[in-house]
């Protein structure tokens, strides 16, 4: 069970600090913050989201990887503590830990790389355009 325990709370806080850099915190904090603080401390929870988030943005902003990943190793910690005082909480922390309305929020982290990334639930339909190149060949040709 402890397992268990321990994987939830790392899903839980994984998708916690992956709203708190996403554009969904602005709708997420709130419901965060009525689960976490469902013992009448929704306020105090919310600012405790808020300055986390606040660390977490400066640590991505100057490239400290380190301090980004401590702010999510502190709330694994608490919702670990809570979970393992009150079983009650599993079933919230699964609703946390699934995405909101369906979207899907990735957090990459690694090595940073130069380069094109697309992220996408799903396309429907897609238009590459590419500019007009003329043949020197043949002036009067176009190739689209």
């Amino acid at each position: 069970m402890e397992a268990e325990l321990m994987a939830l709370a790392a899903s839980g806080a994984s998708t916690l600090v992956t709203l708190m850099i996403s554009d969904a915190w602005t709708q997420a904090k709130d419901r965060l913050a009525a689960v976490l603080g469902r013992t009448g401390e929704e306020e105090d929870v919310l600012r405790e989201l808020e300055a986390s988030r606040a660390v977490l943005v400066n640590a991505l902003s100057a490239g400290d990887g380190a301090r980004a990943a401590d702010v999510e190793s502190e709330w694994q910690a608490r919702l670990l503590r809570l979970l393992r005082v009150d079983s009650s909480w599993i079933g919230e922390f699964q609703k946390l830990s699934a995405a909101p309305g369906g979207t899907v929020y990735n957090h990459i982290t690694g090595r940073v790389q130069a380069g094109l990334l697309i992220q996408a639930g799903r396309i429907e339909r897609s238009n590459f355009h590419t500019p007009e190149v003329t043949c020197p060949a043949n002036s009067e040709q176009t190739v689209k």
